[in-house]
C-alpha cells in the first residue's frame, strides 16, 4: 500500500525528484522503504538529515532550500526543495513521507495539510497490517 501511495504521488507532481517512504526499523533508525526517484540513503539514524529530525521531533519540516539547511544530507544536487511528513501507527513513529523536489521553495502549508492527511490514512491502513519490517516502539 505505500508503495501506491509512493507511485501516486511521485507520478501526479512533474516537480517531485524523490518520492519515498523511510520506515522506522529500530527504535532510532529509518530504513528506506517504496520509493521512486533515484538512489536515497539506505539508513537514517533519528537527528540527521531532514528525516531524522521529523523523525526525532515527530513534526513535519518543510525545507524551502535545502542547499541551506545544514543538516540536510545530500543524495543529489537535483534536489532543491523538501518535506518532510510523519507516519504514525496506533500513535507512535512508524516512518516518514520524504517527497524531494527539483525547484527551490517547492512546498506549501497547503501541500503539507494535504500529505499530513494521506500519512494519516496510512498509519490507519497500516495498524490493521502485518507492518512489514516497520516496528513501533512502545
Amino acid at each position: 500500500m505505500m508503495d501506491l501511495v509512493v507511485s501516486a504521488l511521485h507520478n501526479a507532481f512533474p516537480s517531485f525528484f524523490w518520492t519515498g517512504f523511510y520506515r522506522r526499523v529500530a527504535p532510532s533508525t529509518l530504513e528506506v522503504g517504496p520509493s521512486q526517484g533515484t538512489l536515497g540513503c539506505s539508513h537514517i539514524e533519528f537527528g540527521k538529515g531532514v528525516c531524522g529530525t521529523v523523525a526525532a521531533t515527530q513534526k513535519t519540516r518543510i525545507v524551502d532550500d535545502v542547499h541551506a539547511e545544514p543538516n540536510h544530507i545530500a543524495c543529489d544536487s537535483a534536489s532543491q526543495s523538501e518535506i518532510v511528513v510523519p507516519v504514525f501507527v496506533r500513535g507512535k513513529l512508524a516512518a516518514v513521507l520524504d517527497v524531494d523536489s527539483t525547484a527551490v521553495a517547492a512546498f506549501s502549508s497547503t501541500d503539507q495539510h494535504a500529505l499530513e492527511e494521506i500519512c494519516g490514512w496510512v498509519g490507519a491502513a497500516l495498524e490493521g497490517r502485518a507492518l512489514g519490517g516497520v516496528i513501533v516502539v512502545e
